[in-house]
């Protein structure tokens, strides 16, 4: 630390600046931003509520964002959140596909299926992709949790079932 003690030297003080950053008040605001992304990063998912089936097979890994196609339980069909008809799901892969800049590897196409619905209209879907002419398509599937390790959040509770009585 640089600072001058009074009644030193030859009668004058002087004030000598001191040149060193305090760097822990920046430490701790960066500490606190990555958590909070940590936090906020698994809930930055695609929107459409699917029932994934449960899997035992390792993730892949892909070096860009995916394409993601979502059938919910009623069997309407999403491209990332919007809902599209099966008619013209290909045209608008299509146009994805068109926008990506030239010699860029081929966008992998995952396919989430609710497990309540039937096996025949994920793979309705999946053909009518690989008929467009995308190959890289795959089906996604929950990963079971591990021997020890918490359950997964339950899902919302129906709008007409009765609350528990509260204790005061």
């Amino acid at each position: 630390m640089a600072m001058s003690m009074p009644g030193r030297g030859n009668g004058r003080s002087r004030y000598k600046p001191m040149a060193e950053i305090n760097v822990t008040p920046m430490v701790d605001v960066m500490l606190v931003l990555l958590i909070i992304f940590m936090v906020a990063a698994p809930l930055m998912t695609v929107g459409v509520p699917v029932d994934l089936p449960k899997t035992a097979a390792a993730p892949i890994n892909q070096d860009n964002e995916p394409i993601t196609i979502s059938v919910n339980p009623e069997g309407k069909v999403f491209l990332q959140e919007t809902e599209v008809e099966l008619s013209g799901l290909v045209e608008q892969l299509r146009a994805i596909a068109r926008a990506q800049p030239a010699g860029a590897p081929e966008r992998r196409i995952f396919v989430r299926g609710d497990k309540a619905i039937s096996y025949g209209r994920v793979m309705e879907v999946m053909g009518t992709i690989n008929a467009g002419g995308f190959s890289r398509v795959a089906l996604l599937a929950e990963q079971p949790a591990p021997a020890g390790a918490p359950a997964p959040r339950p899902a919302a509770p129906a709008r007409n079932t009765p609350r528990p009585p509260q204790r005061q």
